[in-house]
Parts: C-alpha cells; sequence; structure tokens
C-alpha cells in the first residue's frame, strides 16, 4: 500500500474534494497526508488523514483568513495583484518546505491539484510519481479555447479568437510573479524551467471533476487525461425543515463559502423572489450578522442561515441562483436544478459560459438588479428538463470517485500512463 502526499490551494473547496479521494484510498488500505499551512486543518474532517503543517514562520496560524478575505474581494487591480502575489507566497513556501517534510513522511506518490504547481514541480524534482487533480475546471491549454478564467463562450470565429488570444496574453502578463517564482524553485530542484502553472502537470493521469458534456468541445485533450465527473461520497446529508409550500416556487441561492458575506447580491435575490412571488432560501455559510439576515428577510428572503444541507435544498428546488462554483454547479446538475449563475471570481466566470452552454441554466452580471434575476428566474422555473437530464446522465456513467481512486492506483502500481477510455 502506499503512503499519498495531497497538495491543494488553501481553499475550502478544492479541501473537500481531495478529501473525499482521500476517504476512497484510505477504505483501499492506503495511508494519507495533507501537507499546508496551519489553519487549513480544520477543514479535514476524515480523522484518519494526516496532517503536516507547514509555513510556520511565512504562513503562521491565524493568516489565511486574511487571504481567503482579500480572494474573495480583490477590487482593482492593485488587490488582484495582491491575490497573485499570496499565491506566489504559498507556492514558494511550498517548494521550499516540502522535500525535506515529505522525506521525513516518508511519501511514496503525490495527489496534486492542478492550481498549486508547487505539488507537480516538487514531485518531479524529486522524482516521485505524482497525478493531477483538477478540482476547479481545468487549466488543460487548447488553442483555440478561452482560458477557464474568462468569462467568454465558445465560438470558433475569427474574432473571438482574436479576443481568446488577447486575454491570454494579458492573463499571463498579470501571472508574472508565478512565473517566476516557479522558475526559481525549478532551478533549485534542477528541472527545466516552464512558463505557466499548466506545464507542471502530471504525465501519469490527470483526474477533472468536470464531465465531457459540461465543457467546451476539446480537440487536444492529454490522451491520459480522465473526465470523471465530481469527486463525492455518498450523501449523509440530513433533510432541511424549512417549510416548502408545494404550490409556490421554491429558490435556493448560494454564494460558497467565500462569497457568502455579499449581502447587496443577496438583497437583489431577495427583492427578485418577491416579485415573482417565490419562496427564497438564502444560505451564507455563516458569512453574515444576525441583522444581515433580518435585512434580507425584510426585502423579500423567506428563510436566511448560516448552512444549509446543499444537496438536500438542491433536489427541492424549482431554481438555484449560484456564484458558479463548480462543486455547486455539478450538485445542480445531478439534482437537475436549472441554474441562474452570478459568476464572481476565479474560475467562475468559465464554469457560468458552460452553464450557458451545455443548456444547465442561464448566467447575468452579478451586479445585476432584482428586475433582471426575477426576469431570468421566470425563465428558468419553465426550463426544459432535457439538457439537465443528458448532463446528469452523464455524470453517473463517470465513475466519480470511485473510478478517480482506481486510475491513481493503477497510474501508481505501473508507472506508465493510464489512457483516457481505459478500463479501469
Amino acid at each position: 500500500m502506499s503512503h499519498f502526499a495531497v497538495i491543494a490551494p488553501g481553499f475550502y473547496s478544492h479541501f473537500q474534494a481531495l478529501q473525499t479521494l482521500s476517504g476512497e484510498l484510505l477504505d483501499r488500505g492506503h495511508r494519507v497526508t495533507f501537507f499546508q499551512q496551519a489553519d487549513t486543518r480544520h477543514w479535514l474532517t476524515d480523522p484518519r488523514i494526516g496532517f503536516r503543517a507547514l509555513g510556520a514562520g511565512s504562513h503562521p496560524p491565524g493568516s489565511l483568513e486574511r487571504q481567503l478575505r482579500r480572494a474573495a474581494n480583490p477590487g482593482s487591480p492593485l488587490g488582484l495583484r495582491r491575490v497573485i502575489r499570496d499565491l506566489c507566497d504559498s507556492t514558494a513556501m511550498l517548494c521550499a518546505e516540502l522535500p525535506a517534510a515529505l522525506a521525513g513522511e516518508g511519501i511514496d506518490a503525490m495527489l496534486c491539484d492542478q492550481m498549486e504547481a508547487a505539488g507537480g514541480l516538487v514531485a518531479e524534482g524529486l522524482g516521485l510519481p505524482f497525478i493531477s487533480v483538477a478540482c476547479a475546471l481545468p487549466i488543460n491549454r487548447e488553442p483555440k479555447l478561452p482560458l477557464p478564467v474568462m468569462p467568454f463562450a465558445y465560438a470558433t470565429d475569427e474574432r473571438s479568437q482574436r479576443i481568446y488570444d488577447g486575454s491570454r496574453q494579458v492573463h499571463d502578463w498579470f501571472m508574472r510573479p508565478l512565473r517566476d517564482v516557479l522558475h526559481q524553485a525549478s532551478k533549485q530542484l534542477s528541472i527545466p524551467p516552464r512558463d505557466g502553472v499548466h506545464h507542471y502537470l502530471s504525465p501519469l493521469a490527470q483526474i477533472s471533476q468536470t464531465t465531457d458534456s459540461f465543457d467546451f468541445p476539446r480537440q487536444h485533450r492529454p490522451a491520459h487525461f480522465h473526465a470523471v465527473g465530481p469527486l463525492r461520497a455518498l450523501s449523509s446529508e440530513t433533510s432541511g425543515d424549512w417549510p416548502i409550500e408545494a404550490d409556490r416556487p421554491f429558490v435556493f441561492a448560494s454564494l460558497g463559502t467565500m462569497q457568502g458575506g455579499r449581502l447587496g447580491m443577496f438583497k437583489q435575490i431577495a427583492k427578485a423572489c418577491r416579485r415573482i412571488d417565490a419562496q427564497l432560501l438564502i444560505a451564507h455559510c455563516g458569512r453574515l450578522t444576525s441583522a444581515q439576515e433580518q435585512t434580507l428577510q425584510r426585502q423579500g428572503a423567506t428563510w436566511v442561515t448560516d448552512f444549509a444541507p446543499q444537496q438536500w435544498a438542491l433536489q427541492q428546488a424549482d431554481a438555484v441562483v449560484t456564484h458558479g462554483g463548480l462543486n455547486t454547479v455539478m450538485d445542480a446538475i445531478l439534482a437537475r436544478t436549472p441554474m441562474l449563475v452570478m459568476p464572481i471570481a476565479f474560475d467562475q466566470p468559465g464554469v457560468a459560459a458552460r452553464v450557458n452552454y451545455s443548456g444547465a441554466g442561464v448566467s447575468v452580471n452579478r451586479r445585476a438588479g432584482a428586475s433582471t434575476i426575477s426576469r431570468h428566474l421566470q425563465g428558468l422555473l419553465a426550463h426544459p428538463p432535457e439538457p439537465l437530464n443528458w448532463l446528469a446522465a452523464d455524470i453517473h456513467t463517470a465513475g466519480g470517485v470511485t473510478r478517480a481512486a482506481s486510475i491513481v492506483e493503477v497510474a501508481i502500481r505501473s508507472g506508465q500512463p493510464v489512457w483516457t477510455g481505459e478500463v479501469i
């Protein structure tokens, strides 16, 4: 049996997906240890998972919350640069401290989140086998597709291709500080430096939480890329206790763990639901005060809570308003609940574009007012079921966490690439 190291950026949703995959590997007799700054430890709820805290000097306890606040609301270009600097600092810390930490734990192989290049970089430098996991939209680049962080619709015309090319240049200019960190770490680990996080992915297997049906058409996907669908364990959620009326539309709204404090957006959603006489449950993930909860109820929300059993809420809802986090979107597809996506940051604009493309719902600007939101919600209440039925069926056959764990085992055991479509 193998001892796996898990390397992920300090974001809750990424830890949750990789914790689920880790749980499946633990059930098969393997060992798993996460390596990150101390503040991330409380996200791990499976007591079988090990944890090694890093960055005691650069990322001491109590520092993560400030980083997450900046990431949730970068504001100006200067704020965006600060977020990028946070990413650089985390990657630099991992590159510096992982080699000794991995050796001390007797690690055999690594599971590396695509968004944290330190994992693949260090694994290659140490000669350790590793698997890349895309917990967000895959960062694998294709010349005729927009980057996952961009809001552009899929198109093949010349004008769209020029826009894609220009946006890639702007993105890469902003990310130059991270490129410099990766170049320096590559030299220290005696591996060839490369430009961009997407050049530090596994040659053995790359696993994605998406499915083929929930993506733009890819023509140059790696032969060892596996779209397995959401990494989820069997749900043990309890039912909610909100008294939903069967004869009125029910809308569920959540902006995720990082964006749940956006009171202004929730106000517009509440006003929109009042306009169409819809019941509204808002889950703000502990980001609002009790006074703010009461404000939203006065604006039109039926219920406001910190957390709701999400899979249950999505199954009950006639429509969901979401920021476009990939986990929420995939859960909504499984529940066959049409989505109104209001993307805010990271890969959410790209997720929103794929929601539009796949027919799973529609997207609007996060600054949209109540009239726009209510109009789109009314359309979603009459949304045809066929696109969501097709997307959900694709998820059910993609294999999920069970297939992902099998791919990991075969790749590590054989030391050879696991090809797409290979029977596991």
